[in-house]
């Protein structure tokens, strides 16, 4: 399966449709937002554009057509309350996906979430997690954990600390963990706040272009 087909596969099981049936946003009933995502926690609204701005908005199905009702006023204010979350935000980012990552040397190693050592942001990830540390002092020096939403796509997160800011290990790391995700049979996603340079230049240079997708919903619930 070419890595595109993962992602339509991925983003059909993620959302509950794809690719979107009419131009503009369609909004669909997806049971999955009223069950755990990949860290356990609900993620009740979930949107995905494509260049040209048609694309899905995964909502709870009870919740379909006051969502519809609603979509398009600025920054979709009023769909956390519409959907029963009033304490959420709404998010949008940039939609990254890689067929090839770049060919930049292995710098981390694949640790347990839970292994001695591995900083708190990691462990809900889960599974195996890309860590990498100073080769004299065992320092955590960055990592990257692994969103696996479904068996068609991992999305990927990263953290480099601030004393190793600069080194560019946040993008050997993404393009070390990509080429990991291909193998498994997945496609890799990345994404990021438009505003956000840094990760934006991390993506680039690990082989996610940017082509023009978007993401949107709600904030993730705060602890």
């Amino acid at each position: 399966m070419t890595p595109e087909r993962r992602l339509e596969e991925h983003l059909a099981r993620w959302l509950g449709q794809w690719p979107p049936p009419a131009a503009g946003i369609t909004v669909v009933g997806e049971p999955r937002r009223l069950a755990p995502g990949w860290d356990g926690r609900l993620h009740p609204v979930l949107g995905v554009a494509r260049p040209g701005g048609d694309g899905v908005l995964s909502v709870p199905p009870p919740h379909v057509a006051a969502v519809t009702r609603e979509y398009g006023r600025p920054a979709g204010a009023a769909i956390p309350e519409l959907v029963g979350f009033p304490g959420r935000g709404w998010f949008t980012a940039l939609f990254r996906w890689s067929a090839k990552p770049a060919e930049l040397p292995d710098t981390g190693v694949w640790v347990p979430a839970d292994g001695d050592g591995v900083p708190a942001w990691l462990r809900p990830f889960g599974g195996e997690v890309l860590v990498a540390r100073d080769p004299d002092t065992g320092e955590h020096l960055a990592g990257v954990g692994v969103k696996r939403h479904d068996e068609h796509g991992h999305e990927l997160a990263v953290v480099t600390e601030p004393q190793a800011r600069g080194r560019g290990l946040a993008r050997t790391l993404v393009a070390q963990a990509a080429r990991r995700v291909l193998d498994e049979g997945a496609v890799p996603t990345y994404l990021h706040d438009p505003g956000n340079h840094a990760s934006a230049a991390t993506a680039d240079s690990a082989g996610f272009p940017d082509l023009g997708w978007t993401a949107f919903g709600l904030t993730e619930a705060r602890e």
